[in-house]
C-alpha cells in the first residue's frame, strides 16, 4: 500500500485500540492489541505520518529511533535491592524505569493527554544486545519491568533488508504478534502532501515530468546513489531559503540532497529553466488579468515540458493564496469563538458582583488558546502550520485587549466588533482576489492551449491539492466546476470534499456572534 493508505490503516487501528466498552475498559484488551510493524524504503514518509495521525486524533506522540539506544537506556539500569522471602533476605537486581517509558509519562504529565502513540523507528536494526529485549517488548509491551501505560498504542517501523545491512529478520512467532503493513513509494500520493507542505514548484513539476526519479536506490562501483522523498522535501526547503537570501542554487547544493548523479544533473538544468520561465512568463501579471501578447504567443509555441513548468508556476502561486485563505479562515473561526464567550461574560457581569476590566475576559480567552497550543506541543501533535494558527489568533486577540480598556464594557465591545468586522471584510477581499486569480489562470490556459491535456492536468492538480480543494469547496470556482464536470473528475472532487467537510464546515460570515 502507499503511504496515505498506510496512514489511514494505522489511524483506524489506533481508533479501534482506543475504543472503550460500557464499563470504561478497552474493547480490545491491551494484551491483544498487536503493535503495528510498518516496513518501507527509507525516506518515504513513515515518520512524517505519525505526527499527522496524532494531530488528527488529538492524542499524544512519543517518537524514538531505536538505533540510538543501548540496552541500558531502553530497559533502564539494573539496581541491587534487598528483599525478604519466607523470612530470609535475598539480594535481587531490578531495572530502573527506562528512558523510553519515562518519556511517555513525561508527555502525559506535560500535555495532560492520557492516550497516545509510542512510535519506535528502525525497530529491526537494534544492536545484538538489545534485540532479545525488543522481541520481548513487541510481544508484551514491557521494557525491563516497566509496562507501557494503558491507552498508548505501539507503532513501529523498519527498513527492508535490501536497504539496511543491519536489519534483523523477525521470526514467525514474533511476526504473528504484530500487525504488519508494507509501504511502497507512490509519487501521486506524495504530491498531495507536497502541495500541502508548499514544496517548491520546480521540484513538483520536475517530478511530474520525470516520475521515475521520485524514488531510486542504486548501487554501482562508486557506492550507493539514492533519491528519496525526504531528499526532495529537504532540497525544497533549502532552495526556498537560498532564493530568499539571494544565494546561488548550484548543482553542488542539489547533489547534497540528491546523490544520484544523473538525477541531480538533470534537476539542476531543469531548475535553471524553471527560473527562466518564472521571469519570462510574468505569472503574477497573468493572475491579475494582464496577459502580454508576446507571452501568450510564446506559450502557444512552447514544448510540453515548458508548458508543465508554467502550470507548476501557476499552481505554486495559487497554492500560496489557497493556504493563506484557509489558514486565515481557521484563525478567524478561533477568534470568533473567543469573542462569543467574551460577549457572554460582559453580559453576565451586569447580573453579578464580578467587576473586572473587560480586557481581562480577552486575556482569559487568549490564555486558553495558549494552554491548548502548549498542550498539543507537549504532546508532539502540533504541526508548525497549526502552531502558526494559534499564534496568529492570540495576536489578533491581543490587539483587541486595548480596545476594552475603558469603563463602559458594552460600548468598548462595539469597538471590538468594528475591528473584527474589518478583519472579516479584508479576509473576504483576499478570497475574492484568489478566486479571480484562479479564473485568470483558467482564462490563460484556455487562450494558450485550449481544451487540451494542459487543462486536464491543471484541474487534476487542483483536485489533488488539500488546500486548493478546501478553498474551492468553500468558496467555489465557476471554471473549476465547469471543467471538472466536462472532464469527469467531479466524482473525485465530491469524495475529497466530503473528507474535508468537517474542517471547513460552518462559515464565518453569518456573523451572528457579534
Amino acid at each position: 500500500m502507499n503511504i496515505n493508505e498506510a496512514k489511514e490503516e494505522i489511524k483506524r487501528t489506533i481508533e479501534i485500540y482506543l475504543d472503550k466498552n460500557e464499563f470504561g475498559g478497552y474493547t480490545i484488551p491491551v494484551e491483544k492489541q498487536r503493535p503495528v510493524f510498518m516496513t518501507g524504503a527509507p525516506g518515504i514518509g513513515k515518520t512524517a505520518i505519525m505526527q499527522q495521525i496524532a494531530e488528527e486524533l488529538g492524542i499524544a506522540l512519543v517518537s524514538y529511533s531505536m538505533t540510538h539506544h543501548t540496552r541500558q537506556s531502553a530497559l533502564g539500569l539494573p539496581v541491587i535491592e534487598t528483599k525478604e522471602f519466607n523470612g530470609k533476605q535475598f539480594i535481587v537486581s531490578e531495572y530502573t524505569m527506562s528512558e523510553i517509558v519515562a518519556s511517555v509519562y513525561n508527555v502525559m504529565e506535560q500535555s495532560g493527554k492520557r492516550e497516545g502513540i509510542l512510535f519506535l523507528d528502525e525497530i529491526n536494526c537494534v544492536s545484538e544486545t538489545l534485540a532479545p529485549a525488543m522481541l520481548l517488548f513487541l510481544q508484551y509491551k514491557i521494557f525491563g519491568n516497566q509496562q507501557i501505560p494503558e491507552g498508548w498504542v505501539v507503532v513501529t517501523a523498519g527498513n527492508p533488508p535490501e536497504y539496511n545491512k543491519s536489519v534483523k529478520e523477525f521470526d514467525v512467532a514474533t511476526l504473528d504478534r504484530l500487525k504488519c503493513i508494507k509501504v511502497e513509494e507512490d509519487f501521486g500520493v506524495w504530491k498531495q502532501y507536497a502541495y500541502r507542505q508548499g514544496i517548491h514548484a520546480a521540484v513538483i513539476s520536475f517530478l511530474e515530468i520525470n516520475k521515475q526519479w521520485f524514488y531510486s536506490v542504486q548501487a554501482d562501483v562508486d557506492g550507493v546513489q539514492y533519491v528519496t522523498a525526504r531528499g526532495w522535501e529537504d532540497l525544497s526547503s533549502a532552495i526556498k531559503l537560498y532564493e530568499k537570501k539571494d544565494f546561488d542554487v548550484s548543482g553542488s547544493l542539489i547533489r547534497q540532497y540528491i546523490t544520484n548523479t544523473e538525477v541531480a544533473r538533470k534537476f539542476t538544468a531543469y531548475y535553471k529553466l524553471h527560473k527562466k520561465y518564472q521571469s519570462s512568463y510574468q505569472i503574477k501579471d497573468i493572475l491579475i488579468g494582464n496577459i502580454p501578447v508576446d507571452v501568450l504567443q510564446k506559450s502557444m509555441e512552447a514544448k510540453l515540458d515548458e508548458r508543465f513548468s508554467v502550470l507548476g508556476l501557476f499552481l505554486d502561486e495559487l497554492n500560496t493564496g489557497f493556504r493563506t485563505a484557509t489558514d486565515r479562515e481557521s484563525i478567524l473561526q478561533m477568534v470568533v469563538k473567543s469573542l462569543r464567550i467574551v460577549k457572554k461574560e460582559i453580559k453576565q457581569e451586569k447580573e453579578n458582583t464580578r467587576k473586572l476590566p473587560a480586557s481581562s475576559y480577552i486575556n482569559e480567552e487568549k490564555q486558553k488558546i495558549k494552554q491548548e497550543m502548549e498542550s498539543q506541543m507537549a504532546a508532539n501533535s502540533l504541526s508548525e502550520r497549526g502552531r502558526a494558527i494559534y499564534l496568529s489568533s492570540m495576536q489578533i486577540l491581543s490587539g483587541y485587549e486595548g480596545l476594552l480598556a475603558g469603563e463602559d464594557a458594552d460600548k468598548d465591545f462595539l469597538k471590538v466588533k468594528k475591528a473584527f468586522t474589518k478583519e472579516t471584510k479584508q479576509h473576504e477581499k483576499y478570497i475574492d482576489k484568489v478566486k479571480a486569480q484562479l479564473e485568470n489562470a483558467f482564462a490563460f490556459i484556455e487562450k494558450a492551449w485550449g481544451n487540451s491535456q494542459e487543462i486536464v492536468l491543471f484541474v487534476t492538480e487542483l483536485t489533488a491539492g488539500h488546500d486548493s480543494i478546501a478553498f474551492i469547496n468553500q468558496w467555489g470556482s465557476d471554471s473549476y466546476f465547469r471543467y471538472n464536470k466536462e472532464l469527469l473528475i467531479y466524482s473525485q472532487h465530491e469524495k475529497l470534499s466530503m473528507e474535508i467537510e468537517a474542517e471547513t464546515a460552518g462559515g464565518l460570515y453569518e456573523n451572528k456572534i457579534l
